[in-house]
């Protein structure tokens, strides 16, 4: 690999994260505005906190999982609206898809319609099978006068109204962001030589003639706790790697860093087994769906 060719792929790579980081920073701090809000609007009204919850996790953000996670392990949701909102999460997908400049853009409409119903309904059957719904309600009755502190995803309390205004609303955000474009940039400086050394052709053939694997294997990543696995998904499919159906697989699967904070409650280790077995399994066959389709 040549000197200009290397040159090449470190100015490519750091141009589109930084577009990704205005984008991401953007959504970041709107979101700010409205997540403690939107927060106790799931876990107060039990009867569209389904609904709220889907839409919830459609939010780009990694923080959403978190506090979903946070509100399910204090009883103030119940699993169903946990594994609709794990099952809408889309992390940094939806930025990076935005930012993409090509027409992968478009994909970003039906990715979040699907992920809403899929959420929904999945959420909707477990709420049904596993009845945790009363215990919700009990324990809101029990705390409904108490003062109830949730946790974000860099554990700042999204709800504490003495922190400052700035650091709330632009710190947090802005060291949320800066995370993300180390993330992006890190990943687009191995997909850019990755594509510069072996070329993008050999690599998408590679990955088209092992397909019908696609979906198990976004899925396997959608597994790892972290906002790099969407980020490395997305980007595969805008290389031409991966289809419609393998994205899809993937991002149901990724829920950003809640996984980590659910696994960290040893008493509720039996729960959080069900739950990531549950979009697991959703998450395959909605993949597998989409990849018979088309």
């Amino acid at each position: 690999m040549t000197i200009e060719q290397i040159k090449h792929v470190i100015m490519h790579s750091i141009k589109d994260s930084l577009i990704t980081f205005l984008v991401i920073l953007l959504i970041y701090v709107i979101f700010a505005f409205v997540e403690v809000k939107v927060s106790n609007k799931i876990s107060k009204d039990n009867k569209l906190s389904l609904l709220f919850g889907s839409l919830f996790g459609l939010v780009p953000q990694c923080g959403v999982s978190v506090v979903a996670s946070d509100m399910y392990l204090k009883r103030h949701i119940t699993m169903g609206t946990l594994v609709a909102i794990f099952l809408s999460c889309s992390d940094e997908a939806i930025p990076l898809l935005l930012a993409s400049h090509s027409s992968k853009a478009l994909s970003v409409i039906p990715l979040l319609i699907l992920k809403f119903f899929i959420g929904f309904i999945t959420g909707f059957i477990i709420d049904k099978i596993i009845s945790d719904k009363k215990l919700i309600e009990e324990h809101l009755d029990h705390c409904e006068h108490e003062k109830e502190v949730h946790i974000g995803c860099c554990h700042h309390h999204i709800d504490d109204e003495k922190e400052n205004k700035w650091k709330k609303y632009l710190f947090h955000p802005l060291i949320h962001s800066l995370k993300i474009f180390a993330y992006v940039l890190v990943i687009n400086l191995i997909f850019g030589f990755l594509v510069e050394g072996i070329g993008e052709e050999n690599i998408v053939n590679f990955l088209n003639s092992n397909k019908y694997l696609s979906p198990l294997f976004t899925t396997l990543i959608g597994l790892i706790p972290s906002c790099s696995s969407s980020i490395i998904i997305t980007q595969v499919y805008i290389l031409n790697g991966i289809g419609f159906g393998a994205l899809l697989s993937g991002l149901l699967m990724n829920s950003g860093l809640g996984l980590i904070y659910l696994l960290k409650s040893k008493d509720n280790i039996k729960n959080t087994l069900k739950i990531i077995s549950i979009c697991f399994l959703t998450s395959l066959i909605f993949g597998y769906l989409f990849i018979f389709i088309n």
